[in-house]
C-alpha cells in the first residue's frame, strides 16, 4: 500500500499528452493549448480613443472641428494644428492628433472647440497600436487552459482556431451482479449510481465517455472481453467494483492475464483504500472500489488530474491549499482520509463523517478536507489541505 503523494507521482508519470487537433475558438472553452498561441495582428490595431469627445491637434486652442469619426470609421484628413474632429471610443485617431480631450471638458460653440484651461497632455486618452501586444507575441503558452478570458484574448488578436489536446475519451467499465437492471427481479440487488455518477464527473471535467458504461458480473472471462474491448477505443479506463481481496474481486488478475503492468493496489487513505492503477501499454488504467463517496473522492483526488494531464495541462493538479479548521477534531491516525468540507470565511468546516457507501456528505460540499494520516488532534484554527476540485 502506498501514500497519497506517491499514487498521485505513479499516476502522473505515466500519463501522455493526447495528439492535438484545430478546433474553432468559439468552441474551444475549457480545452487545453498543444502549442503556444501567438498572435495575428496587433492590439490595438491602430491608434484609437479611449474616450469620446474631440481629437484635436498640437495647437494650444480653440480647435475647429472638420468632421466627426464611430468606431469602425476612419478620418482620411489629417488635423491640422488648429483643427479638431468629433471622435468616440475606440475610433481610430486621424493623423495629426496631438491628444484626444474627455468631451465634459469641452465646449462646442459653432464648430469652434474650448477645451479646458491646461494644456492637454501630448497622447492623452490615446491608446497607442501595438501597447497590448504585437504580431509575433506569445499571449498563451502550450498547456495553459482556455477560459472566456482566454477565448476573447486570442479573438482579440485575430486567431479563429485554436490547436488543442483532443478531448480524452474514457470508458467505464462497472463490475458485479448486484445491480437492478431492465428484466431482473429486484430482491437483493441496488439501483447503480456509480456509472450514472462518474458519466457526470467525466464529462464536466473536459472528456468524453465513448459509450453507455460496460456492465459486467464478476466472472473472469466475461470480465477479460468486456475490459478488452473497453481498452481498444479509450484513452483511459475506469473500472469500479471488484478491486478489494474478495472471491469476486477479479480486476487486478484479468488485467494481468490481458498483459496489464499494476503499478499499485492499494492506497493508504480512507475512503478509496483499495484502489488500483495499472498501464494496458501505454493505456491507463484505474480500478476504483464500488462505494459510491470513495468512487467521487477517488476521482476528484486521482482521476481529474488524470484527464488534465491527457490534454497536457502545465499543472493538472490537484491543488491544495492551507486554510484554518473551523472546530477541533480528533481522529484515528491510520490513514490519510478525505472529508467534505464548506468553506466559509476562510475556515473550513467539516462536513458530517459518513460511510464510503454514501454520498449525502459530499452533495454541495464544494471542497475536501485531506487530513495526513499523523494528524490525529487539531484545534480550531489549525492549518489544514483544502482541495477545491476546478474543471
Amino acid at each position: 500500500m502506498i501514500r497519497v503523494q506517491d499514487a498521485r507521482t505513479a499516476l502522473l508519470e505515466r500519463v501522455l499528452p493526447l495528439p492535438p487537433e484545430q478546433v474553432p475558438l468559439a468552441v474551444a472553452v475549457g480545452r487545453f493549448l498543444a502549442a503556444d498561441a501567438v498572435a495575428e495582428d496587433a492590439f490595438p490595431r491602430f491608434d484609437m480613443s479611449a474616450v469620446d469627445g474631440y481629437a484635436v491637434g498640437d495647437g494650444p486652442g480653440p480647435w475647429r472641428r472638420i468632421g466627426a469619426v464611430a468606431a469602425g470609421e476612419v478620418l482620411h484628413a489629417p488635423l491640422g494644428a488648429a483643427e479638431c474632429a468629433r471622435i468616440f471610443t475606440g475610433a481610430q485617431v486621424p493623423a495629426g492628433t496631438a491628444a484626444v480631450l474627455m468631451q465634459e471638458y469641452c465646449t462646442d460653440e459653432g464648430g469652434l472647440v474650448h477645451g479646458p484651461a491646461t494644456a492637454p497632455r501630448p497622447g492623452a486618452n490615446i491608446r497607442r497600436r501595438a501597447e497590448g501586444y504585437s504580431p509575433g507575441d506569445v499571449l498563451l503558452r502550450k498547456g495553459e487552459r482556455l477560459d472566456p478570458a482566454a477565448i476573447g484574448l486570442l479573438a482579440s488578436a485575430g486567431i479563429r482556431m485554436a490547436t488543442v489536446a483532443r478531448r480524452p475519451r474514457v470508458a467505464l467499465v462497472r463490475t458485479g451482479g448486484e445491480f437492478i437492471t431492465g428484466g431482473l427481479p429486484t430482491e437483493g440487488r441496488i439501483h447503480g449510481s456509480n456509472e450514472v455518477m462518474l458519466q457526470a464527473a467525466v464529462q464536466a471535467a473536459g472528456a468524453d465517455v465513448t459509450g453507455p458504461p460496460i456492465t459486467i458480473h464478476d466472472q473472469e472471462g466475461p470480465m477479460g472481453d468486456a475490459l478488452a474491448r473497453a481498452c481498444a477505443d479509450a484513452d483511459l479506463v475506469l473500472t469500479t467494483g471488484g478491486v478489494s481481496v474478495g472471491d469476486h474481486d477479479l480486476v487486478r488478475p484479468v488485467l494481468e492475464r490481458l498483459g496489464a503492468t499494476v503499478h499499485f493496489h492499494g492506497v493508504r487513505q480512507k475512503p478509496g483504500k483499495p484502489m488500483l492503477f495499472a498501464t494496458l501499454g501505454t493505456l491507463p488504467v484505474i480500478g476504483l472500489p464500488g462505494n459510491p463517496r470513495a468512487v467521487l473522492v477517488l476521482f476528484d483526488v486521482y482521476v481529474r488530474s488524470v484527464i488534465r494531464a491527457l490534454q497536457g495541462a502545465n499543472d493538472p493538479g490537484p491543488w491544495e491549499e492551507m486554510l484554518p479548521l473551523a472546530a477541533p477534531l480528533r481522529r484515528k491516525g491510520e490513514r490519510d482520509e478525505f472529508r467534505g468540507a464548506h468553506v466559509r470565511q476562510g475556515r473550513v468546516e467539516l462536513l458530517r463523517d459518513e460511510g464510503s457507501h454514501l454520498l449525502g456528505g459530499l452533495v454541495g460540499s464544494g471542497a475536501l478536507c485531506h487530513l495526513e494520516a499523523e494528524r490525529t488532534v487539531l484545534e480550531a484554527g489549525d492549518p489544514v489541505r483544502v482541495i477545491r476540485p476546478l474543471p
